[in-house]
């Protein structure tokens, strides 16, 4: 596991796009296509909105995956990830992706629509995945006690008390209890899948998750802690999230 520290938000986002997008450009390279996971919350705005500006990548040829979904959430609620991933990156592309499977939290069979995607994301490997880390060390929405065992690509789950009360800190709520209970999220195993993972983690406030997910026991207690064990893993942080390290 690699680790980069940088003095500002926008100087992490910069240097985890252009990290990113070299991987990309090597994947359309070598094989005409490039697969990539974009996750969303506040960890990652300054890196989708410098991944979009990075010059010589050919978006036609890339397949996009959406990381995480809540169910019950129409895409036109502001804090759907939908949404997020729609107006902050898809329509920034300089040309539209070759594809962009988001996950559909309105589905009325939720099993169905993890195996919907589910089935496309094993036909396509995944070159790059840009996540980040939540302040309960979770990865994705796989809240803590996580899973590490279900092999299936997607799955339904319950959010804590924990996630949920990031993103109502995070401002995509005015309340606890309009905070969903449950999402669509991308397992610990097919994120690990991915050749090359790309954790853009900011602020002081995950400063402890990013402690026990880089020096801890590997534990799904701190499921982040199981990028340990990923061959090609690379942080990129500001201070505050690296100063407990």
């Amino acid at each position: 596991m690699e680790i980069n520290v940088f003095e500002t938000k926008e100087a992490m986002g910069k240097a985890a796009a252009q990290y990113a997008a070299s991987a990309l450009r090597q994947s359309l390279s070598e094989r005409g296509e490039a697969n990539l996971i974009v996750a969303t919350g506040a960890s990652q705005l300054k890196m989708l909105e410098n991944l979009v500006k990075e010059p010589g990548l050919q978006w036609r040829n890339v397949h996009i995956f959406h990381l995480d979904e809540y169910l019950g959430m129409d895409d036109s609620h502001p804090a759907s990830f939908c949404k997020y991933l729609r107006e902050r990156f898809e329509q920034k592309l300089s040309e539209p992706p070759a594809a962009f499977y988001y996950i559909n939290g309105m589905a009325p069979d939720p099993w169905e629509e993890c195996r919907r995607v589910g089935e496309i994301i094993e036909k396509r490997p995944i070159d790059v995945a840009c996540i980040g880390i939540g302040e309960n060390g979770h990865l994705a929405f796989n809240d803590p006690p996580a899973d590490f065992d279900v092999e299936d690509p997607l799955i339904v789950i319950e959010l804590d008390e924990a996630c949920r009360k990031q993103q109502l800190g995070e401002g995509w709520f005015n309340s606890l209890e309009e905070a969903p209970n449950t999402a669509i999220t991308m397992s610990v195993n097919q994120i690990m899948k991915s050749k090359m993972i790309v954790v853009t983690c900011p602020d002081e406030r995950k400063a402890e998750a990013v402690k026990n997910a880089v020096k801890g026991e590997i534990t799904n207690m701190c499921p982040a802690s199981k990028l340990q064990e990923h061959p090609n893993c690379t942080l990129f942080l500001d201070k505050p999230a690296a100063s407990l390290l």
